[in-house]
Protein backbone atom coordinates (compact mmCIF):
# COMPACT_ATOMS: atom_id res chain seq x y z
CA UNK A 1 0.00 0.00 0.00
CA UNK A 2 1.59 3.29 -1.40
CA UNK A 3 -1.10 5.61 -0.78
CA UNK A 4 -3.46 5.78 1.68
CA UNK A 5 -6.66 7.88 2.85
CA UNK A 6 -7.55 8.12 6.96
CA UNK A 7 -10.42 9.94 7.71
CA UNK A 8 -10.22 13.58 5.59
CA UNK A 9 -6.09 13.35 4.38
CA UNK A 10 -4.40 11.37 2.34
CA UNK A 11 -0.87 10.04 3.50
CA UNK A 12 1.99 8.25 1.44
CA UNK A 13 4.39 5.58 2.44
CA UNK A 14 7.54 7.09 3.50
CA UNK A 15 9.44 4.09 5.52
CA UNK A 16 8.57 0.24 4.92
CA UNK A 17 8.28 -2.17 8.32
CA UNK A 18 12.01 -3.89 7.42
CA UNK A 19 14.05 -0.26 7.80
CA UNK A 20 11.83 0.87 10.90
CA UNK A 21 12.47 -2.84 12.76
CA UNK A 22 16.32 -2.49 11.66
CA UNK A 23 16.61 0.93 13.31
CA UNK A 24 14.99 -0.34 16.01
CA UNK A 25 17.37 -2.92 16.65
CA UNK A 26 20.15 -0.16 16.21
CA UNK A 27 18.50 1.86 19.00
CA UNK A 28 18.09 -1.20 21.35
CA UNK A 29 21.72 -2.08 20.60
CA UNK A 30 23.18 1.64 21.92
CA UNK A 31 20.61 1.16 24.88
CA UNK A 32 22.55 -2.26 25.45
CA UNK A 33 25.89 -0.92 25.85
CA UNK A 34 24.88 1.35 28.23
CA UNK A 35 22.62 -0.38 30.80
CA UNK A 36 23.72 -4.13 30.40
CA UNK A 37 25.96 -3.76 33.06
CA UNK A 38 23.59 -1.89 34.98
CA UNK A 39 23.56 -2.99 38.92
CA UNK A 40 19.81 -2.44 39.17
CA UNK A 41 16.64 -3.26 36.56
CA UNK A 42 16.28 0.35 35.31
CA UNK A 43 12.14 1.38 34.70
CA UNK A 44 11.24 1.80 31.08
CA UNK A 45 8.47 4.67 30.78
CA UNK A 46 6.20 4.37 27.52
CA UNK A 47 4.18 7.21 26.97
CA UNK A 48 1.32 5.96 25.80
CA UNK A 49 -0.55 5.59 23.14
CA UNK A 50 1.76 6.24 20.62
CA UNK A 51 5.14 4.55 21.96
CA UNK A 52 3.57 1.22 23.18
CA UNK A 53 4.68 -0.30 19.67
CA UNK A 54 8.31 0.82 19.93
CA UNK A 55 8.46 0.46 23.06
CA UNK A 56 7.19 -3.36 22.91
CA UNK A 57 9.85 -4.09 19.11
CA UNK A 58 12.84 -1.92 21.56
CA UNK A 59 12.54 -4.59 24.49
CA UNK A 60 12.50 -7.63 22.50
CA UNK A 61 16.27 -6.64 21.64
CA UNK A 62 17.60 -5.39 25.18
CA UNK A 63 20.47 -7.52 26.45
CA UNK A 64 19.16 -6.18 30.30
CA UNK A 65 16.73 -6.70 32.65
CA UNK A 66 14.10 -3.82 33.22
CA UNK A 67 10.55 -2.99 34.33
CA UNK A 68 8.59 -1.28 32.17
CA UNK A 69 5.69 0.87 33.17
CA UNK A 70 2.87 2.79 31.24
CA UNK A 71 1.69 6.58 31.38
CA UNK A 72 -0.18 8.77 29.28
CA UNK A 73 0.49 12.75 28.11
CA UNK A 74 -1.05 14.21 25.53
CA UNK A 75 -0.64 17.15 23.49
CA UNK A 76 -1.77 16.74 19.92
CA UNK A 77 -5.39 17.34 18.94
CA UNK A 78 -5.68 16.51 15.30
CA UNK A 79 -2.60 17.32 12.86
CA UNK A 80 -1.66 20.15 16.23
CA UNK A 81 0.74 19.92 18.94
CA UNK A 82 -0.87 22.19 21.58
CA UNK A 83 2.06 22.07 23.70
CA UNK A 84 -0.38 21.48 26.86
CA UNK A 85 -0.02 18.75 29.13
CA UNK A 86 -2.81 16.98 29.32
CA UNK A 87 -5.06 13.25 30.87
CA UNK A 88 -2.03 11.94 32.76
CA UNK A 89 -2.11 8.48 33.75
CA UNK A 90 0.57 8.29 36.78
CA UNK A 91 3.57 5.58 37.54
CA UNK A 92 2.24 2.83 39.65
CA UNK A 93 5.90 2.47 40.67
CA UNK A 94 8.31 4.73 42.79
CA UNK A 95 11.26 6.23 40.53
CA UNK A 96 13.37 7.06 43.38
CA UNK A 97 17.21 6.58 43.02
CA UNK A 98 16.29 4.47 39.80
CA UNK A 99 17.51 4.61 36.52
CA UNK A 100 14.70 5.71 33.88
CA UNK A 101 14.41 5.14 30.65
CA UNK A 102 11.42 7.71 28.69
CA UNK A 103 10.15 5.88 25.56
CA UNK A 104 8.30 8.33 23.39
CA UNK A 105 6.85 7.62 19.48
CA UNK A 106 7.82 11.22 18.44
CA UNK A 107 9.80 14.59 19.41
CA UNK A 108 8.66 16.82 17.78
CA UNK A 109 8.83 20.89 19.32
CA UNK A 110 10.13 19.08 22.44
CA UNK A 111 7.90 20.81 24.96
CA UNK A 112 6.10 17.41 25.88
CA UNK A 113 9.19 15.32 26.68
CA UNK A 114 10.71 18.45 28.84
CA UNK A 115 7.86 18.48 31.24
CA UNK A 116 7.65 15.02 30.93
CA UNK A 117 11.78 14.89 32.61
CA UNK A 118 10.56 17.69 34.69
CA UNK A 119 7.95 15.57 36.13
CA UNK A 120 10.11 12.27 36.91
CA UNK A 121 12.85 14.38 37.89
CA UNK A 122 10.69 16.01 40.15
CA UNK A 123 9.92 11.95 41.56
CA UNK A 124 13.90 11.67 42.27
CA UNK A 125 15.26 9.80 39.30
CA UNK A 126 18.86 8.37 40.06
CA UNK A 127 19.35 8.95 36.11
CA UNK A 128 16.98 10.09 32.71
CA UNK A 129 17.45 8.68 29.44
CA UNK A 130 15.27 9.74 26.54
CA UNK A 131 14.86 7.39 23.87
CA UNK A 132 12.59 8.18 20.58
CA UNK A 133 11.34 6.69 17.65
CA UNK A 134 11.56 9.30 15.29
CA UNK A 135 13.11 12.58 16.14
CA UNK A 136 13.19 15.63 14.30
CA UNK A 137 15.79 18.05 15.96
CA UNK A 138 15.01 20.86 13.89
CA UNK A 139 11.79 21.31 14.99
CA UNK A 140 13.01 21.25 18.63
CA UNK A 141 11.88 24.53 20.51
CA UNK A 142 12.67 23.24 23.84
CA UNK A 143 16.21 24.32 24.76
CA UNK A 144 17.24 22.33 27.37
CA UNK A 145 15.80 18.96 25.84
CA UNK A 146 18.58 16.12 25.53
CA UNK A 147 17.24 13.38 23.21
CA UNK A 148 19.81 10.56 23.87
CA UNK A 149 19.14 8.29 21.27
CA UNK A 150 16.51 7.59 18.89
CA UNK A 151 15.83 5.22 15.73
CA UNK A 152 14.65 7.84 12.83
CA UNK A 153 16.21 10.97 12.34
CA UNK A 154 13.70 13.36 10.45
CA UNK A 155 15.71 16.41 8.28
CA UNK A 156 11.92 17.09 7.17
CA UNK A 157 9.06 18.43 8.80
CA UNK A 158 6.04 16.12 7.37
CA UNK A 159 3.00 15.07 9.51
CA UNK A 160 3.50 11.27 9.66
CA UNK A 161 1.34 8.17 11.03
CA UNK A 162 1.76 5.01 11.65
CA UNK A 163 3.45 2.56 13.58
CA UNK A 164 1.60 4.00 16.44
CA UNK A 165 1.20 7.41 15.27
CA UNK A 166 -1.99 8.48 14.47
CA UNK A 167 -3.98 11.12 12.86
CA UNK A 168 -7.39 11.89 15.39
CA UNK A 169 -6.41 8.47 16.78
CA UNK A 170 -6.66 6.17 13.50
CA UNK A 171 -3.64 4.72 11.66
CA UNK A 172 -1.48 3.71 14.84
CA UNK A 173 -1.62 -0.05 13.21
CA UNK A 174 -0.26 0.66 10.13
CA UNK A 175 2.86 -1.20 9.97
CA UNK A 176 4.73 1.44 7.94
CA UNK A 177 5.21 5.01 8.16
CA UNK A 178 3.27 7.33 5.81
CA UNK A 179 3.89 10.97 5.38
CA UNK A 180 0.72 13.43 4.64
CA UNK A 181 0.48 14.25 0.97
CA UNK A 182 0.80 17.32 -1.04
Amino acid sequence: MDDIRVLDKEFVLYIREEVIQEKIKECAEELNAKFCNSADAPMVICLLNGAAYFTVDLSKHFNFMCQIDFVKYTSYVGTDCSCELSNFIGLKDSVENRDVILVDDIIDSGFTMSKIIADVKSRNAKSVTVVTMIYKPHTVQAKDLQVDYYAIKMDDSPFIIGYGLDYCEIGRTLKDIYILKD
